[in-house]
């Protein structure tokens, strides 16, 4: 075993042809499936292919996933440093447009709190199994470096986005992949991750900033 548990031949051996094999099966993955998912432009396509995906991620890394380290520190670290971006965000959303702050607590209160209890339920969680752990223990004969595999993560969370026909969505999801990605590289948490992710994206919700992450907006209103 490797640093942080990773098997040291995930995957294909490798040789060149295996190499090969996995990064076409990234790019496919990772930049083909969004391509597919927005073509098809059906809600209930991207719910589905989500969790039939982490779950059949989530079956193939059985045995293999690495042990978290150091959690108790982290944790603090994950809700310090939301503490401080988090402050920050909301300060920018309401210079940049407060007709929108804080819209659904304010008008939508019902539909908001089910949000924050369903979205890190539905979506956060099988989120971070394909773009932190899956893409981290599948493709680390493919990504050697701390920096390659938080790179890869990044850019392949952002890309995920495109689905929403906004640069918003996807500059915030590829600062929010670089962030999620560097510290599942130090703890290799899965539970860490998606406590990070559901935080800052329940505060995105909050802030006023949901439309940019709604199907329904994207895809009957271009």
């Amino acid at each position: 075993m490797t640093h942080h548990g990773i098997p040291p031949e995930t995957g294909p051996a490798r040789s060149r042809w295996g190499t090969m094999r996995l990064g076409a099966e990234f790019m496919l993955l990772f930049g083909g499936t969004p391509l597919l998912i927005l073509s098809l432009r059906r809600a209930m396509v991207l719910f589905i292919f989500l969790w039939v995906a982490a779950l059949l991620a989530t079956w193939w890394m059985r045995g293999t996933r690495a042990r978290p380290h150091h959690r108790k520190r982290e944790i603090a670290v994950v809700f310090g440093r939301f503490l401080v971006l988090g402050s920050g965000l909301a300060l920018l959303c309401w210079q940049l447009a407060p007709e929108h702050f804080l819209d659904l607590p304010r008008h939508r209160p019902g539909f908001w709190l089910l949000l924050m209890l369903l979205y890190p339920l539905l979506s956060v969680w099988p989120q971070e199994v394909l773009y932190r752990q899956f893409l981290f223990t599948r493709y680390a004969a493919l990504l050697e470096t701390p920096l390659r595999r938080i790179t890869a993560s990044a850019i392949a969370f952002g890309f995920a986005h495109v689905i929403f026909l906004n640069w918003i969505a996807v500059a915030l999801t590829v600062a929010g992949g670089v962030l999620f990605a560097r510290d599942y590289e130090r703890h290799r948490s899965l539970r860490l991750s998606c406590l990070e992710h559901s935080l800052f994206g329940c505060l995105i919700f909050t802030l006023g900033l949901g439309h940019y992450f709604y199907t329904g907006a994207a895809w009957h209103h271009e």
